[in-house]
């Protein structure tokens, strides 16, 4: 399996999709990088860690690649979240919420 990094920022809807993505598939591991009010607010039936922006991602992912999904947020949340992603030298696979089920695209 393939560990999940997904943000959970801002936007109507966007945390819905976060959700689906999460409950879509089976993943080892499900990091949301979100802000103090995500990290506050946001519920889930399967155990996620949230990461406020300022910490990182380094020695939490358990394998060569990372699913990814950037739904929710702004320009430069996924900026950083992609570069931090990168920097550790992970693959990335792009996923998405679709009417099937959550789709690599």
């Amino acid at each position: 399996m393939t560990d999940l990094i997904a943000c959970l920022s801002t936007g109507k809807g966007t945390w819905i999709h976060v959700k689906g993505v999460i409950s879509g598939c089976e993943w080892d591991n499900i990091f949301l990088i979100t802000n103090e009010f995500g990290r506050e607010k946001f519920s889930s039936e399967k155990k996620v860690e949230l990461l406020v922006v300022d910490k990182q991602l380094k020695d939490k992912i358990s394998g060569t690649e990372a699913a990814l999904n950037l739904a929710s947020g702004t320009g430069k949340e996924h900026m950083a979240i992609l570069s931090a992603v990168l920097k550790l030298g992970l693959g990335v696979r792009l996923v998405a919420l679709e009417k099937e089920g959550v789709k690599e695209i």
